[in-house]
C-alpha cells in the first residue's frame, strides 16, 4: 500500500519549528531541528500507517492501535534493512566478478602482447 501524496509545500529551512501532533484522542507539540516539510511528511507517513493499522486490525482502543502501528513500523523498517543488506551483497557480488573478468582480459592481453615482443 502506498503512501498518499503531501498537499504541503516545502519552505526553506531555518531551524528548530513545532509541530502539532494530533492523532488517536492526543494532542501535543515537539520541537525539532528538522525541515516542517520533513516533519509533516512524517507526521502523514505515521497517520497512514495508523489509518491502516485500524483498518486491518479492527481495533479500536488507541493505545493498542498505537502499539500495534509501531510494531507493524518496526517490521517494515528491519524488513528494508534486510532487503538493503541482501542488495548490497548482490552488488558486491557483481562488482567481484567485473574486477575478476578485467583481470583475467588484461592478462591475457599482457600475455599476447608479450609473446610478439
Amino acid at each position: 500500500m502506498s503512501l498518499p501524496n503531501s498537499d504541503f509545500e516545502y519552505a526553506p529551512f531555518d531551524g528548530p519549528h513545532d509541530l502539532v501532533i494530533d492523532i488517536l484522542g492526543a494532542s501535543f507539540s515537539i520541537t525539532a531541528g528538522e525541515d516542517p516539510a520533513y516533519l509533516d511528511e512524517v507526521l502523514a507517513q505515521f497517520r497512514f500507517a495508523v489509518a491502516n493499522t485500524q483498518g486491518i486490525s479492527g481495533m479500536k482502543d488507541p493505545l493498542n492501535v498505537a502499539i500495534l502501528t509501531g510494531f507493524l513500523l518496526c517490521d517494515e523498517i528491519n524488513k528494508l534493512k534486510m532487503q538493503n543488506r541482501e542488495d548490497q551483497a548482490k552488488a558486491d557480488e557483481t562488482l567481484d566478478r567485473v574486477v575478476q573478468n578485467l583481470i583475467t582480459r588484461i592478462n591475457q592481453t599482457l600475455n599476447e602482447n608479450t609473446g610478439r615482443c
